[in-house]
């Protein structure tokens, strides 16, 4: 990977993120910020053509057991349709809506 992340970058990120950073600090962050790159970068030379997708990343046993959802046993429970609340119902407990959405103090200066 060409592109390598440089002190105008963190900087950058920084004052977005309302970060206030030592000199120190953006040098620490431009060096590990790089190694993550070059490690990605090291990464995607890996030959994964012959490698299966995963859909589930954490272990949750050698079967998938589907519970009957009343919590009697430590599998997963059915997925169940079902209804969710009303617009109505949940306006009327906001502080400030339109009736349609919530309304929220500007958060954000620039």
């Amino acid at each position: 990977m060409s592109a390598k992340v440089t002190v105008e970058d963190v900087e950058r990120v920084a004052t977005l993120a309302h970060l206030q950073l030592a000199p120190e600090e953006e040098s620490r962050m431009v060096r590990d910020l790089n190694a993550i790159l070059d490690y990605v970068t090291e990464l995607n030379e890996l030959d994964t053509s012959n490698i299966a997708p995963l859909a589930q990343v954490s272990e949750i046993g050698s079967e998938l057991e589907i519970g009957s959802g009343d919590g009697s046993d430590a599998s997963l429970r059915v997925d169940q349709l079902v209804p969710s609340l009303s617009r109505a119902a949940v306006m009327s407990h906001a502080p400030e809506t339109d009736q349609v959405f919530f309304k929220v103090p500007k958060v954000i200066e620039r």
